[in-house]
């Protein structure tokens, strides 16, 4: 380890001892599994939203095996509303494969955890360092950020050959020593201190060592590329409602746009609906288009009738088969403990609400 390397390392753990996060709820009973799910809740998600979701989760699975035991419905339900579900699809079945082929322990090898779902390089060191000890590296969005701004590296990490060096950069910077809490200095670090946009440098610890403070502008680090325009997808919604009170959902593919979850069938704004009363449009957004939802309230004892091939803006370019996926009525009262996304939740409220008032 380098010079430059072991005093980054040491005033980095100086900050840690008296700054970092040592309260979160995956920091106490820390176990492999605990850190695993907190790492993937983590991904795309700040850290105080994941902690009552992270909560309510070990309370339903506290173990791995339990969430490899648990039907996948019931998994996409305690993930709604943290979106990427894809996530919480990865999660449950390497938690399967992991009871099928290491006996039910995540493995201690990098190779081993990086060939189960959803588990890259980064969350694997974080699982070895942070779960078992283990002298590790880890690249998450806050640590790249750290040390492109601390190294003024060039190039947008997107790309592989950008990529490598920032993990050389992060191999060479991990101390043997006290691994674990490194890591999570680093991640402190980038969440509280080097932020995106406005990085607090004056009170960095290694802020005399930084190469992108000394040029002046750290915050150009990462170099980015910008993202081209937002596109704008459009569908209509049918909140088919009968005379019992119940709604007809249906559940998606088991890959692509909200695989697996429970949603309303869908027409584009262009075709034929059937009549109804029509809501007040509303935005989702995703991270890479923005879906303006249209529901149609439609009163009737037959679920609706979409004809083969046809689909929603929320499937452009995904699978064509949705409108024929499985379908059933669902009572309101209470709401069904399925998987469902946070639109169709939120409309599921209001279909709720509406029941109660003409009951």
């Amino acid at each position: 380890m380098s010079s430059r390397s072991a005093d980054f390392a040491g005033r980095v753990l100086d900050w840690y001892d008296r700054h970092g996060r040592k309260d979160l709820p995956w920091q106490q009973a820390v176990t492999p599994y605990r850190v695993w799910v907190s790492e993937i809740m983590l991904q795309q998600t700040q850290v105080a939203t994941a902690i009552p979701y992270f909560e309510r989760f070990m309370a339903s699975y506290p173990t791995l095996a339990d969430l490899a035991e648990a039907p996948l419905d019931d998994v996409l339900h305690h993930w709604a509303g943290l979106g990427y579900y894809a996530r919480a699809r990865n999660l449950h079945k390497a938690a399967q494969l992991a009871v099928d082929r290491h006996d039910g322990e995540l493995p201690a090898a990098l190779d081993d955890l990086e060939a189960l779902p959803g588990i890259g390089r980064s969350t694997a060191g974080a699982i070895l360092s942070l779960g078992m000890g283990r002298r590790a590296a880890i690249l998450d969005g806050n640590v790249k950020r750290v040390l492109a701004r601390h190294e003024a590296l060039a190039g947008d990490p997107a790309r592989s050959e950008v990529l490598r060096r920032f993990w050389d950069v992060a191999e060479r910077y991990t101390p043997v020593e006290r691994t674990a809490n490194y890591n999570q200095a680093m991640m402190d670090l980038g969440a509280t201190l080097c932020t995106r946009s406005r990085p607090a440098c004056g009170i960095c610890p290694v802020n005399d060592s930084c190469r992108g403070h000394a040029e002046g502008s750290p915050a150009q680090y990462p170099q980015k590329q910008r993202k081209a325009a937002t596109p704008e997808r459009a569908t209509r919604m049918l909140l088919c409602l009968n005379a019992r009170g119940e709604v007809w959902l249906r559940q998606r593919p088991p890959s692509g746009l909200w695989g697996g979850l429970w949603t309303f069938p869908e027409l584009p704004l262009e075709a034929g609906a059937p009549a109804g009363q029509d809501w007040p449009a509303f935005v989702h957004v995703f991270t890479h288009f923005r879906l303006h939802i249209h529901p149609r309230l439609v009163r009737g004892d037959q679920p609706p009738v979409v004809p083969a091939g046809i689909t929603g803006g929320a499937d452009a370019g995904e699978d064509a088969g949705v409108n024929e996926a499985p379908g059933r009525w669902v009572t309101l009262a209470p709401l069904p403990a399925l998987g469902v996304p946070a639109p169709v939740q939120q409309l599921l409220q209001r279909l709720q609400a509406l029941v109660e008032n003409e009951s």
